[in-house]
């Protein structure tokens, strides 16, 4: 294999691993439901993006010929984090719960106390 694309390879690796450590660093430092959701969804699917990446190009370079199977894993979960996402925060935004003073601003759907 060429140096360089080893190199590559190792480097896609250390990368997915590292956001993958960053997204679970935030799901722990974190306090309230809104903020331990944002450290891994985004962190995560960047780290599982990178190994994926780091996967196709070395079974494409062994093989001689690129696997869709990996294209397609990238393409579900890029697709599928931010909606999941999306869905438990509006979920907790409709369960209305506690949120801490870090957490800023005031759910525009659900509207203020007062205009009740």
């Amino acid at each position: 294999m060429v140096p360089w694309l080893e190199g590559l390879i190792a480097l896609l690796l250390v990368a997915g691993g590292i956001f993958a450590v960053i997204g679970a660093l935030g799901l722990l430092r974190f306090r309230d439901f809104f903020q331990r959701l944002h450290g891994p969804a985004k962190n995560s699917t960047l780290g599982v993006g990178c190994t994926l990446l780091a996967s196709m190009l070395f079974f494409w370079v062994q093989t001689g010929d690129p696997s869709g199977r990996e294209i397609l894993i990238t393409l579900f979960v890029m697709i599928t984090t931010p909606v999941s996402a999306h869905l438990l925060t509006m979920t907790g935004m409709h369960h209305r719960l506690q949120r801490t003073e870090q957490t800023q601003g005031e759910p525009y759907e659900l509207g203020s106390e007062r205009d009740r």
